[in-house]
């Protein structure tokens, strides 16, 4: 029992006398990753925001479509009624110039009121006429209006299917490279047109430690070849912790720096085992506030992995 005593105060010896240099560094390592993370976390909500603007935008395109639609069958009833009375006068003015003909020679007066009365008809049968000229280019200016919206919307239903198929293929790649962690505490979900996948700390790291441990590491290697040749994304990885406070003088010193630097330490790591790029991924700490489960405190301390697909062709389609 003497001994451990002993050991635990050149433990706590060893520690206290961290060099000044080093925690310096890891203080300016933990300012890199909090701008960082300001950084792309406006990036993230910039996404997030561009992605729902363009659900948001999707359905105005559906339902004035849906209008012109409506406003397409409204202009047809009309132009058939207005042709079935257009054929009628024709009929009638038809008829009048065939009793003309007949009593053309019955006495001048007769004469004229019937030549007033054709006069009248045609004068009526030119209006429709212009009527329906005015309702068939209307028609066709809706109808154009209305095949164009229709464009625009299957090519944004179109994107958008491509978009999450493509994100559905690439979780089966990182399931299927992942599937031998399946049961040490790593998870893979499709959720919100994104991949979250998670990994609990005991995978990853002893207590209070930011370095990766070989399973861990072997885990992050094969989820960055899969993503390597996957330009059109990107990754946030996300550090969090339980509400264990930490006690150490030194580095990290809470929970906020524990989530920073582990996470850094898994971008370290999948940066240096593969040809990723590094301008898509940033690191973040989330420390003890995002908690997935209330009872369990294994549970939160995590690190997720969070890959979200580029929004940008869609954007174009929209602001044509």
């Amino acid at each position: 029992m003497k001994w451990i005593y002993l050991f635990i105060t050149l433990l706590s010896v060893a520690i206290s006398c961290v060099p000044a240099k080093k925690y310096n560094d890891l203080v300016a390592r933990e300012k890199q990753c909090s701008d960082e993370l300001e950084k792309y976390k406006s990036s993230s909500l910039d996404f997030e925001g561009k992605f729902k603007d363009i659900e948001a935008k999707h359905a105005v395109l559906s339902k004035e479509v849906a209008n012109l639609k409506a406003d397409t069958n409204d202009l047809g009833n009309k132009y058939r009624i207005l042709q079935t009375q257009y054929d009628k006068i024709v009929d009638q003015n038809e008829v009048l110039e065939t009793k003309y003909d007949k009593l053309r020679l019955s006495g001048a007066k007769e004469t004229s009121l019937l030549q007033s009365d054709i006069e009248a008809k045609n004068l009526e049968l030119q209006r429709k006429e212009d009527a329906l000229d005015n309702l068939e280019k209307e028609l066709n200016g809706k109808l154009k209006l209305l095949a164009d919206r229709e464009q625009r919307v299957n090519e944004l239903e179109e994107m958008i299917k491509r978009k999450d198929d493509a994100v559905m293929a690439l979780k089966t790649k990182v399931a299927n490279a992942l599937k031998g962690f399946e049961n040490k505490g790593l998870t893979v979900v499709h959720k919100n047109g994104k991949i979250y996948v998670s990994l609990e700390a005991k995978l990853l790291f002893k207590t209070g430690s930011t370095a990766v441990e070989e399973e861990g590491k072997k885990a992050l290697i094969e989820l960055a070849k899969v993503l390597e040749h996957e330009k059109d994304i990107e990754i946030i990885v996300e550090g969090h912790t339980d509400t264990d406070k930490l006690a150490s003088p030194a580095s990290p010193k809470n929970n906020w720096e524990l989530s920073v630097l582990r996470s850094t330490s898994v971008v370290d790591i999948m940066i240096a085992n593969s040809k990723m790029n590094p301008a898509q991924l940033m690191a973040a700490g989330r420390s003890e506030f995002h908690p997935v489960d209330s009872q369990d405190k294994a549970k939160n301390r995590r690190i997720e992995i969070i890959i979200s697909p580029n929004l940008n062709e869609l954007f174009e389609i929209i602001n044509k």
